[in-house]
């Protein structure tokens, strides 16, 4: 899991990895980011996440090796 941005500040982190099982989808690895950063709750529903540098869907199938960041909104114009 990589962090950007506020995701980075909340998680105290800029990546770590998860063991997930077989057959886990990036909702279950968003799962396990809140659980082990409760301060990144406030940044969910504005939350993007990349699967591999493209952004994609909670229910999108991870496979070892695989890299998901947590993008949040960008301000500014």
């Amino acid at each position: 899991m990589i962090y950007f941005a506020q995701a980075r500040e909340a998680a105290g982190t800029k990546g770590e990895e998860f063991s997930l099982e077989k057959q886990s989808t990036v909702k279950t690895a968003l799962s396990k980011a809140f659980e082990a950063h409760p301060k990144l709750r406030p940044l969910e529903k504005s939350i993007k996440v990349a699967l591999n540098e493209e952004i994609t869907q909670d229910d999108a199938k991870l496979q070892e090796g695989d890299r998901v960041a947590l993008l949040p909104p960008v301000v500014g114009g």
